[in-house]
């Protein structure tokens, strides 16, 4: 799972050839270390993504469009400034680094032709995209790199621009059969180890699939191999550069089942077995779109749902807290019945009771067995038997309260909880904002202050739409706002309703239209009740389904919770890598 320079060689060649001689028609900065260019040439449009971003640096074409921010970051201004409107004139990786360099030809505000640099260095955490002059001089950069940070290199306005040092490594693709055993003859460690510290751009993967092809042991020395493993370890390197130089690459993804394990720009002969599964594409944007588009889309939800999680679960425990102490105060109320019981006796049998006695021995006549019951010596049998009927009667009020707090305190748990199960659900930032919008409404954050006259408004969240097997539409709520709408106005008293049994989760409509639904639809839907639900990753959930005109809402319930007494169950396991999603990317 390497983004090394292979993969980057394989990024540049599609880039020439789509982009070379275009002009850059858009430029916008969706996130602070993301950029995105709208790029016209050969009549047709091309998107172009450069992400920064620490944890997940990506350069690839995309077939869409990313909406701009509000307003546009300093960094994306500056971009607008200089090279919006100019020309790509080339497009450089130097030496098989993780870096590609866009030399862009535009006018000045006088009219004179210029050029400039946007340069973007995949390097994990000190990835970075930078704007340079025709000198070499920093313009600015996404990420500004000071001297109390980085020893190496300062990334700032007005310093020159270089690669950092790769501790002398050599440009693999001017390698020849004597610089290829000088460089691993001198280095340290295992043949893995050291064909990637002795060569730029290649990855750990990268070399344990040459040492593959070439029958080698990649955990021994290169001292160790004979000559001959020597000499098919060397053909085996020179040849993928050469296949390299030549713009010869083969995208493909190595699944280990559903799963992906591995990407390249090269054929892996070590995945070629069972369990693995090899899947081509016809170009790298492609491979790592598919590679990496899911796992960026929950990268960037999780950083920006990380201060509604905190609001949640701080709530929560909050609430936990105050649920216990109701349930230990509700406790201590369960001795209200036998203070009435003492009364009635003492009313019965208060006569028996000696001038002063601390206890009366009597017959319960409810059961009848022996009671001793505690008196104050210093009250008369009827006053001790008032005093118990007092404290009945306070204990008695303390427990019908109580049950309205517990019911209260239950149902604003039930709500945090399904609000942290639609956080862990969301795929888009308009999903936050409805469960946002939802933790505003009910107090847990501060409402926002109204947006400007003519500001836009978010976009509506929608629900998922599915489309099973048989035909049939399936909705699935993302929050309790949208399972709310989806079983109260946009399903029919006819429509089938699914929801995963006492677990906070996603409501999921079936909409037959008066059709009868098939079993494998059935299954397809209470699929999609377990996947979307908190017991997602339990080996089967148990769901409960009935008929959308079972449900009632309870009086001054939270939204999207429902009760109902007509229904039937079934265990479903949460998969749905058999459905089709409508419109799904």
């Amino acid at each position: 799972m390497a983004f090394d320079g292979i993969t980057i060689a394989n990024i540049a060649a599609e880039l020439r050839d789509c982009l070379l001689g275009g002009g850059i028609s858009r430029i916008i900065q969706p996130e602070p270390d993301e950029l995105f260019l709208t790029v016209k040439n050969h009549k047709e449009q091309y998107y172009l993504l450069l992400s920064a971003n620490a944890s997940l640096p990506l350069i690839y074409l995309t077939p869409f469009k990313k909406e701009a921010p509000m307003s546009a970051p300093n960094f994306c201004m500056l971009l607008r400034k200089h090279i919006q409107g100019g020309q790509i004139k080339e497009i450089v990786q130097p030496a098989l680094e993780r870096v590609i360099i866009f030399e862009i030809e535009h006018r000045d505000e006088l009219g004179d032709l210029r050029t400039k640099k946007l340069v973007i260095e995949i390097m994990g955490k000190h990835s970075n995209i930078i704007f340079v002059d025709d000198g070499d001089k920093i313009i600015d950069s996404i990420k500004r790199i000071p001297s109390s940070v980085s020893s190496v290199r300062e990334v700032l306005p007005g310093r020159d621009y270089f690669i950092p040092s790769t501790s002398e490594k050599k440009d693999p693709l001017l390698a020849d059969e004597a610089s290829f055993h000088t460089v691993m003859s001198s280095a340290k460690g295992d043949i893995v180890r050291a064909l990637y510290t002795g060569f730029n751009g290649i990855s750990p993967a990268a070399s344990e699939e040459f040492a593959f092809e070439a029958g080698c042991d990649g955990r021994c020395g290169y001292a160790d191999l004979a000559q001959k493993e020597q000499e098919a370890l060397c053909r085996v390197f020179l040849g993928h550069m050469e296949e390299i130089r030549n713009g010869h690459f083969s995208p493909n993804i190595v699944n280990e089942g559903d799963v992906p394990k591995e990407f390249a720009s090269y054929r892996m002969a070590m995945y070629a077995h069972e369990p693995y599964r090899t899947e081509h594409f016809p170009s790298a944007s492609e491979m790592i779109r598919a590679y990496y588009g899911a796992k960026e889309r929950s990268t960037r939800i999780r950083q920006k749902s990380a201060d509604l999680r905190h609001i949640v679960t701080g709530a929560l425990d909050r609430v936990n807290k105050k649920y216990q102490i109701q349930e230990k105060q509700m406790l201590s109320t369960e001795k209200r019945d036998k203070y009435r019981i003492y009364g009635e006796m003492l009313n019965t049998y208060g006569y028996e009771a000696e001038e002063g006695a601390k206890e009366l021995r009597c017959t319960n006549y409810y059961n009848g067995e022996e009671l001793v019951i505690p008196l104050d010596p210093t009250l008369r049998a009827q006053e001790n038997a008032q005093n118990y009927f007092n404290r009945y009667q306070k204990l008695k009020r303390t427990a019908q309260a109580l049950e309205t707090q517990l019911e209260e305190t239950k149902s604003e748990r039930e709500q945090l909880m399904s609000c942290l199960t639609a956080i862990d659900l969301a795929e888009t930032e308009t999903d936050l904002a409805d469960i946002r919008r939802e933790l505003s409404d009910y107090g847990y954050i501060q409402k926002r202050t109204e947006a400007k006259k003519g500001a836009r408004r978010p976009a509506k969240s929608l629900p998922y739409e599915y489309i099973s097997s048989d035909g049939f539409t399936i909705y699935v709520g993302k929050n309790n706002y949208q399972n709310e709408e989806l079983s109260f106005k946009i399903a029919d008293g006819n429509d089938w309703w699914f929801h995963a049994k006492g677990a906070p989760g996603s409501h999921v409509i079936v909409k037959c239209g008066g059709r009868e639904l098939p079993d494998r639809t059935y299954e397809e839907a209470a699929a999609l009740a377990a996947y979307y639900s908190s017991e997602r990753k339990a080996p089967k959930v148990e769901i409960d389904y009935t008929l959308r005109k079972n449900l009632r809402k309870k009086n001054g319930g939270k939204p999207g919770f429902v009760i109902y007494h007509t229904n039937y169950s079934l265990m479903a396991v949460p998969d749905i890598s058999a459905l089709r999603r409508a419109g799904a990317q």
